[in-house]
Protein backbone atom coordinates (compact mmCIF):
# COMPACT_ATOMS: atom_id res chain seq x y z
CA UNK A 1 0.00 0.00 0.00
CA UNK A 2 2.80 2.40 0.85
CA UNK A 3 4.33 2.03 -2.59
CA UNK A 4 1.11 2.87 -4.44
CA UNK A 5 0.52 5.87 -2.17
CA UNK A 6 3.97 7.23 -3.06
CA UNK A 7 3.38 6.62 -6.75
CA UNK A 8 0.07 8.48 -6.53
CA UNK A 9 1.80 11.41 -4.87
CA UNK A 10 4.50 11.39 -7.57
CA UNK A 11 1.86 11.37 -10.31
CA UNK A 12 0.00 14.25 -8.68
CA UNK A 13 3.26 16.21 -8.34
CA UNK A 14 4.21 15.46 -11.95
CA UNK A 15 0.76 16.52 -13.15
CA UNK A 16 1.04 19.80 -11.19
CA UNK A 17 4.47 20.51 -12.65
CA UNK A 18 3.20 19.86 -16.18
CA UNK A 19 0.21 22.20 -15.68
CA UNK A 20 2.47 24.93 -14.30
CA UNK A 21 4.82 24.47 -17.25
CA UNK A 22 1.95 24.71 -19.73
CA UNK A 23 0.57 27.82 -18.01
CA UNK A 24 4.02 29.41 -18.04
CA UNK A 25 4.48 28.65 -21.71
CA UNK A 26 1.10 30.10 -22.67
CA UNK A 27 1.63 33.28 -20.68
CA UNK A 28 5.13 33.72 -22.12
CA UNK A 29 3.82 33.62 -25.70
CA UNK A 30 1.26 36.36 -25.00
CA UNK A 31 -1.80 34.11 -24.84
CA UNK A 32 -4.76 35.56 -23.00
CA UNK A 33 -8.45 34.78 -22.92
CA UNK A 34 -10.76 36.98 -24.93
CA UNK A 35 -12.24 39.69 -22.80
CA UNK A 36 -14.23 42.84 -23.38
CA UNK A 37 -13.37 44.41 -26.73
CA UNK A 38 -12.86 48.17 -26.77
CA UNK A 39 -12.95 50.39 -29.83
CA UNK A 40 -11.87 54.04 -30.00
CA UNK A 41 -15.12 54.97 -31.74
CA UNK A 42 -18.71 54.80 -30.49
CA UNK A 43 -20.56 54.31 -33.79
CA UNK A 44 -19.72 52.81 -37.17
CA UNK A 45 -21.39 52.53 -40.57
CA UNK A 46 -20.46 49.88 -43.10
CA UNK A 47 -20.44 50.51 -46.85
CA UNK A 48 -20.21 47.12 -48.45
CA UNK A 49 -22.02 46.87 -51.77
CA UNK A 50 -18.97 45.07 -53.19
CA UNK A 51 -18.99 42.43 -50.44
CA UNK A 52 -22.58 41.88 -49.21
CA UNK A 53 -21.86 38.64 -47.33
CA UNK A 54 -18.92 40.13 -45.47
CA UNK A 55 -20.96 43.25 -44.72
CA UNK A 56 -23.66 41.17 -43.03
CA UNK A 57 -21.07 39.19 -41.03
CA UNK A 58 -19.46 42.42 -39.83
CA UNK A 59 -22.82 44.00 -38.91
CA UNK A 60 -23.73 40.93 -36.89
CA UNK A 61 -20.38 40.76 -35.08
CA UNK A 62 -20.16 44.50 -34.40
CA UNK A 63 -23.77 44.52 -33.20
CA UNK A 64 -22.74 42.21 -30.35
CA UNK A 65 -20.19 44.71 -29.00
CA UNK A 66 -21.67 46.53 -26.03
CA UNK A 67 -21.54 50.30 -26.26
CA UNK A 68 -20.99 50.29 -30.05
CA UNK A 69 -23.73 51.45 -32.38
CA UNK A 70 -23.85 50.11 -35.95
CA UNK A 71 -25.50 52.85 -38.01
CA UNK A 72 -27.28 52.33 -41.32
CA UNK A 73 -26.20 55.72 -42.66
CA UNK A 74 -22.60 57.08 -42.60
CA UNK A 75 -24.02 60.50 -41.65
CA UNK A 76 -25.16 59.00 -38.33
CA UNK A 77 -21.82 57.33 -37.52
CA UNK A 78 -18.54 58.55 -36.10
CA UNK A 79 -16.57 56.39 -38.58
CA UNK A 80 -17.31 54.51 -41.78
CA UNK A 81 -15.85 51.18 -42.81
CA UNK A 82 -15.70 51.10 -46.58
CA UNK A 83 -15.36 47.61 -48.08
CA UNK A 84 -13.98 48.72 -51.41
CA UNK A 85 -13.37 45.50 -53.27
CA UNK A 86 -13.78 41.74 -53.06
CA UNK A 87 -11.80 39.49 -55.35
CA UNK A 88 -12.46 35.76 -55.63
CA UNK A 89 -10.16 33.39 -57.46
CA UNK A 90 -10.06 29.65 -58.02
CA UNK A 91 -6.93 28.04 -59.45
CA UNK A 92 -6.00 24.44 -60.24
CA UNK A 93 -3.09 23.26 -58.07
CA UNK A 94 -2.72 19.67 -59.29
CA UNK A 95 -4.07 17.32 -61.94
CA UNK A 96 -4.86 13.62 -62.02
CA UNK A 97 -3.01 11.31 -64.41
CA UNK A 98 -6.00 11.72 -66.74
CA UNK A 99 -5.54 15.50 -66.88
CA UNK A 100 -8.50 16.41 -64.66
CA UNK A 101 -8.31 18.88 -61.80
CA UNK A 102 -7.58 17.17 -58.49
CA UNK A 103 -6.75 20.05 -56.14
CA UNK A 104 -7.88 23.67 -56.16
CA UNK A 105 -6.68 26.84 -54.46
CA UNK A 106 -9.41 29.28 -53.42
CA UNK A 107 -8.40 32.90 -52.79
CA UNK A 108 -10.46 35.79 -51.40
CA UNK A 109 -9.07 39.31 -51.19
CA UNK A 110 -10.88 42.14 -49.42
CA UNK A 111 -9.75 45.77 -49.37
CA UNK A 112 -11.13 48.22 -46.84
CA UNK A 113 -10.73 51.69 -45.38
CA UNK A 114 -11.86 53.26 -42.08
CA UNK A 115 -12.46 57.02 -42.08
CA UNK A 116 -14.48 59.69 -40.29
CA UNK A 117 -17.06 62.20 -41.59
CA UNK A 118 -14.31 64.58 -42.70
CA UNK A 119 -12.61 61.84 -44.74
CA UNK A 120 -9.65 61.40 -42.34
CA UNK A 121 -8.27 57.87 -42.13
CA UNK A 122 -8.41 56.24 -38.69
CA UNK A 123 -5.99 53.57 -39.87
CA UNK A 124 -4.14 52.91 -43.11
CA UNK A 125 -6.27 51.32 -45.85
CA UNK A 126 -5.98 47.56 -45.53
CA UNK A 127 -6.16 44.37 -47.49
CA UNK A 128 -6.88 40.86 -46.29
CA UNK A 129 -6.03 37.83 -48.40
CA UNK A 130 -7.24 34.40 -47.41
CA UNK A 131 -6.33 31.17 -49.20
CA UNK A 132 -7.57 27.60 -48.79
CA UNK A 133 -6.96 24.41 -50.75
CA UNK A 134 -9.25 21.45 -51.24
CA UNK A 135 -9.28 18.16 -53.15
CA UNK A 136 -11.81 17.58 -55.93
CA UNK A 137 -13.20 14.24 -57.09
CA UNK A 138 -15.56 13.94 -60.07
CA UNK A 139 -17.19 10.90 -58.47
CA UNK A 140 -18.36 13.06 -55.56
CA UNK A 141 -19.20 16.20 -57.48
CA UNK A 142 -22.16 17.39 -55.39
CA UNK A 143 -20.35 16.81 -52.10
CA UNK A 144 -17.30 18.70 -53.36
CA UNK A 145 -19.41 21.66 -54.51
CA UNK A 146 -21.01 21.81 -51.06
CA UNK A 147 -17.54 21.58 -49.51
CA UNK A 148 -16.33 24.46 -51.69
CA UNK A 149 -19.26 26.66 -50.65
CA UNK A 150 -18.61 25.84 -46.99
CA UNK A 151 -14.93 26.72 -47.37
CA UNK A 152 -15.82 30.04 -49.05
CA UNK A 153 -18.19 30.85 -46.16
CA UNK A 154 -15.48 30.05 -43.61
CA UNK A 155 -13.03 32.26 -45.51
CA UNK A 156 -15.52 35.13 -45.39
CA UNK A 157 -16.03 34.66 -41.63
CA UNK A 158 -12.25 34.56 -41.14
CA UNK A 159 -11.95 37.86 -43.05
CA UNK A 160 -14.62 39.44 -40.82
CA UNK A 161 -12.72 38.37 -37.69
CA UNK A 162 -9.45 39.76 -39.08
CA UNK A 163 -11.09 43.09 -39.91
CA UNK A 164 -12.53 43.30 -36.38
CA UNK A 165 -9.07 42.76 -34.91
CA UNK A 166 -7.67 45.53 -37.08
CA UNK A 167 -10.52 47.87 -36.09
CA UNK A 168 -9.44 47.47 -32.46
CA UNK A 169 -6.16 49.21 -33.36
CA UNK A 170 -7.84 52.17 -35.10
CA UNK A 171 -6.95 55.59 -33.68
CA UNK A 172 -8.47 59.01 -34.33
CA UNK A 173 -6.42 61.09 -36.77
CA UNK A 174 -4.29 63.77 -35.34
Amino acid sequence: MLLSENSLKRRALLRSVLWLGAAGTLSACGFKLRGQVDYTFQSIAINGAEAPGLTEDLRRLLGRVSGLKVADNPKNAQVTLDLKQQTDDKAVLSLTSGGRAREYLLTKIYTFRLYDKEGNDWMPPGEIEIQRTYLYDDAQRLAREIQEQRILQEMQQDAAQQILRRLQKAQPPG
